[in-house]
Formats: structure tokens, C-alpha cells, sequence
């Protein structure tokens, strides 16, 4: 019997330190959608759910505590057939700043090319040799984005396995009739293609640098370094303009996703340093983030 306990308790203990990767909230959004059994969307709700918190991801070990904090929130806006549906995907993600209880955002990314086949209690399969299903492939594919970003801010370069796997989505989808897999399928580059293809280009290896250095020497450290953490930041923003001032393309949609994900973050953390400082780093972001001008003058208005 004792042992029986022990067994027990080591179960619920293992189970307590042992996660999988994401923590992930989803919402399924489908008030555009009418005449139709709205139970489907909350099944589809639950589905997502279940394949992107309890699929294992990785080889890593993550302990609850660990999980990576992720939104997805899928917009339906089409219903082609009975079983086709359109929308959009907005997906979000997290990670904490350590000694203190402020959570940094690391993507903040709208896909405009969700399209899939989805009966209801159909289950959610997902095969990283092949392509069968585009709903699943689209999860997979930004759980690894996901991911990827995660130990990118941990160590240098350290999501690169976890972007090949999403690469490797890509390349399985090149033949899939849906939008969002193929070059010529964006004339902006704002698809999965461009955007993962930017993230493994060496020429925008500086701006995977900076989410290195701007997360674990910087942020990490600010909270008993403040003008430390600060000054290493400013310096980081250097790897960006560098990127900018190159041009790899016209449109560089991850490279602008960091800025969409950590504009306000940027303003936030320069508000309160010194005079000197705050003109040279709001001058540098004004340059390389034109589009969030107004956003930056606010950091020597303050």
C-alpha cells in the first residue's frame, strides 16, 4: 500500500515539473458567419486548443512555470461551403522578464490567409513529412515561429532548429491550394513564406541578435541595472540599423514584425532615462521605424 502511494505521488509530481511548450489561449471569432450551428465553432475552439497545449513540441523539457504565454485568435469571416471556412489569425506571444512580473511581447502578427476544411469533432492531425491539413499545418507552423522566438531571447540563435521546422511546413505545403505558403502568393511579403524565410536569411541575422542581447542583457537585467540594462539596449538598436540602412527587401515583414510587437515597450523603457540618452536612441528609432514616428518623439517629449 505504501508503495502504491509513493507511486502515486511521484506521478502528480512528475506531472506538476514535466509541461509542454505552450501555454496558449485561443478564440475562435465567428459573428460574420451566419446560418450556421455556432456549436461547430466552439468544438473548432476546443480542437485548437488541444493540439497546440498538449502536442509536445519539442525534445526540451519545460516545467509549468516555464510554458511559453501565447494568444491565438482566429477571425472567421468566410464560409465558402459546408465544411470550408476563411478568416484571419492573430497570434501573439510572451515571454517574462526576469525579477519582475512584467511579461515582454515577443510577436504580435496578424496572418491574413487562413482557409481550411473543418467538420465538427473532426480530430486535428498534423504530420511534420507531410501536408494534409491546412488548418493543423498553420498551427504548427506558428507554434515553431512561436517557439523559435522563445529561445531566440534565451540564447543567440537558439530557436534556428524550431524556425527549420517551420520552414520545413512551408516547403511541405508548396503544392497546397491555399494562400499564405508561396512567394508569389503576397505582393507586401506579408505571408508565412517571407516571413520565415526572412528569419533564417543571414542578412537579417542582426535583428535576431538584437532579440538576444535586447532580452537577456538587457530587459533581463534592468530590474537591479537599470542604466546598465538601458544603455545596453540603446547600443542593441544599432543591429537594427544596420538591417534598415541595408534593405535586404523592399518590405522585410519580420523585421517589422519586432517593431509591431515592441514599439511601445521601446517608448516605455526610455521615458525615464537621461536627456542625452533619450535623443540619441528616439533619433535612431524614429529613423529605423518611420511609420512609428509619433510614437518615438513622446521618448524626449517626457
Amino acid at each position: 500500500m505504501r508503495k502504491l502511494i509513493i507511486f502515486f505521488l511521484l506521478t502528480i509530481i512528475t506531472h506538476a515539473i514535466v509541461a509542454q511548450e505552450l501555454n496558449c489561449r485561443v478564440q475562435v471569432i465567428s459573428q460574420q458567419i451566419q446560418g450556421t450551428n455556432k456549436k461547430i465553432f466552439e468544438t473548432l475552439q476546443s480542437a485548437i486548443y488541444e493540439f497546440l497545449n498538449n502536442k509536445k513540441w519539442t525534445t526540451t523539457t519545460f516545467s509549468t512555470d516555464e510554458r511559453i504565454e501565447c494568444t491565438i485568435m482566429i477571425n472567421l469571416t468566410e464560409q465558402v461551403s459546408v465544411d470550408q471556412f476563411k478568416g484571419t489569425l492573430q497570434i501573439q506571444a510572451t515571454r517574462p522578464v526576469f525579477n519582475s512580473n512584467y511579461n515582454s511581447t515577443l510577436l504580435n502578427y496578424k496572418d491574413l490567409d487562413l482557409d481550411f476544411r473543418y467538420v465538427e469533432f473532426q480530430s486535428l492531425d498534423f504530420s511534420e513529412t507531410s501536408f494534409s491539413n491546412n488548418l493543423t499545418s498553420v498551427l504548427a507552423y506558428w507554434a515553431y515561429v512561436i517557439i523559435g522566438l522563445d529561445f531566440d531571447s534565451f540564447s543567440l540563435e537558439g530557436g534556428t532548429e524550431y524556425f527549420q521546422k517551420a520552414e520545413v511546413i512551408v516547403n511541405n505545403a508548396s503544392n497546397a491550394t491555399e494562400k499564405g505558403w508561396k512567394a508569389f502568393d503576397s505582393n507586401t511579403h506579408k505571408n508565412r513564406y517571407w516571413f520565415i524565410e526572412d528569419i533564417l536569411d543571414d542578412k537579417y541575422r542582426p535583428v535576431r541578435e538584437f532579440i538576444y542581447r535586447y532580452h537577456r542583457l538587457g530587459m533581463d537585467i534592468m530590474a537591479e541595472k537599470t542604466i546598465e540594462g538601458r544603455a545596453e539596449i540603446a547600443e542593441d538598436f544599432k543591429l537594427l540599423q544596420k538591417v534598415y540602412r541595408d534593405k535586404p527587401s523592399p518590405f522585410m515583414p519580420f523585421y517589422q514584425s519586432l517593431f509591431d510587437a515592441k514599439v511601445d515597450e521601446f517608448v516605455n523603457v526610455f521615458t525615464e532615462s537621461f536627456s542625452e540618452e533619450k535623443t540619441r536612441v528616439a533619433n535612431i528609432l524614429i529613423e529605423i521605424d518611420p511609420a512609428n514616428a509619433l510614437k518615438y518623439q513622446k521618448i524626449q517629449a517626457q
